[in-house]
């Protein structure tokens, strides 16, 4: 099966009947931070995910920064964050003065619960109401947890720390947009829902796109109050231009939300993609010795955002590296997993906590082709290099 154009990993899903609502923002010359496809696109979202309110922002960066900012997360406080994520997720933590704990992941590929709580009962001493770390003697003020690739953390377990430890917990779920869980205590609930806050984003990659952008949503109606302050420059009489405090330019466009009006109307039809594509995976790759597909959580619903393949160099006869440089080389755009941010630069000097299963799975994933508007003939092609490249 002969492939000369490239298949790419994950691209939006467009159709021209998005230029409508385009057309109407240059016709009426609301382009930028002002226009009612702003607020009907917050509504639609909010609608989606079961709450009242949403605050739309500039990224999903931007959700992030204010979501620490509106939890009084500041320099000389520690956050707890995952240190298998995008880097995105923690530099906020940094913005605001504070310093990250980097935290191992699971099998799911999210922060594990279990060394989460060892470290809070081990590590950590609760002084009049606050976590004190032991080794540095600072307050930990929150705990960052990213929904990675779409899987859905263990949110009961979390949301059970954050009630022992008075902790405020920020979901990351700028990758989940779409997921939500099936059985349990929070039955129905959609990630980025649960926690004392939660941010999506709306980047070229993720499931819907508005080419830039995200969302920050909570039930906390003042947490939403406080964000939507902040993120146009904290004016305070806006007609006199008073300012009380710093704030920033945070704000999505009316051409930004006129894009995402449309797509997510068409989000559930994209995940029912997402999901048919990964089962024609799964079944393909159950047979190829040597690789496996992650697997979702089974008491969820997720968005199916990215698909992992596991490389066992010994049963598969190449590393993962290898593999990697061979499918690209194909024209198949494959990746590997983010480099640990623990070992960037900027973090190399901060507290860790018993790192092992981040490191197994950075040294041996791959991200094979999700796009939603993937095809079938396209997944097959994958599958098909997948076999050759195997070395017997």
């Amino acid at each position: 099966m002969n492939n000369s154009k490239t298949i790419p990993l994950s691209v939006p899903n467009l159709s021209i009947d998005i230029l409508n609502n385009v057309k109407e923002t240059i016709e009426t010359g609301w382009v930028s931070t002002g226009g009612r496809f702003i607020k009907e696109f917050e509504d639609k979202i909010a609608k989606y995910v079961g709450l009242e309110r949403s605050i739309s922002t500039q990224s999903g960066t931007a959700g992030l920064h204010l979501a620490l900012r509106v939890l009084d997360v500041k320099e000389g406080d520690e956050v707890i964050v995952p240190t298998l994520t995008f880097i995105a997720a923690v530099n906020p933590v940094r913005y605001v003065g504070a310093e990250p704990i980097f935290m191992d992941c699971d099998d799911t590929l999210n922060m594990d619960m279990d060394k989460l709580d060892k470290f809070l009962k081990n590590e950590c001493n609760l002084v009049d109401g606050k976590v004190i770390n032991k080794l540095t003697g600072k307050q930990i003020k929150a705990i960052l947890a990213v929904h990675v690739f779409g899987n859905p953390l263990n949110m009961e377990k979390l949301m059970k720390i954050r009630e022992e430890y008075k902790l405020n917990v920020i979901e990351d779920a700028t990758e989940a947009l779409g997921s939500y869980y099936l059985e349990g205590k929070y039955k129905g609930k959609h990630c980025g829902t649960i926690g004392d806050i939660g941010v999506y984003s709306f980047n070229a990659n993720k499931i819907i796109t508005t080419g830039g952008g995200g969302m920050v949503v909570s039930k906390n109606h003042q947490l939403l109050d406080k964000v939507a302050f902040l993120g146009v420059q904290a004016k305070t009489d806006p007609l006199y231009f008073k300012h009380d405090e710093v704030g920033y330019n945070y704000r999505m466009t009316n051409i930004q939300a006129a894009f995402g009006t449309d797509q997510i109307d068409k989000l559930e039809s994209f995940i029912e993609t997402k999901i048919r594509n990964y089962n024609f995976y799964k079944e393909a790759i159950e047979n190829i010795e040597g690789l496996s597909l992650l697997p979702f959580k089974q008491d969820t619903r997720s968005n199916h955002w990215f698909y992992s393949v596991i490389v066992d160099k010994q049963k598969y006869g190449i590393d993962r590296d290898e593999l990697l440089k061979n499918l690209n080389d194909n024209h198949i755009q494959t990746r590997p997993l983010w480099g640990l941010i623990h070992t960037q630069k900027p973090y190399i000097n901060n507290q860790i906590y018993k790192l092992e299963k981040a490191e197994f799975y950075e040294t041996n994933l791959i991200n094979i082709p999700c796009s939603s508007n993937l095809n079938e003939n396209e997944v097959n092609i994958v599958i098909e290099k997948l076999r050759d490249f195997r070395r017997k």
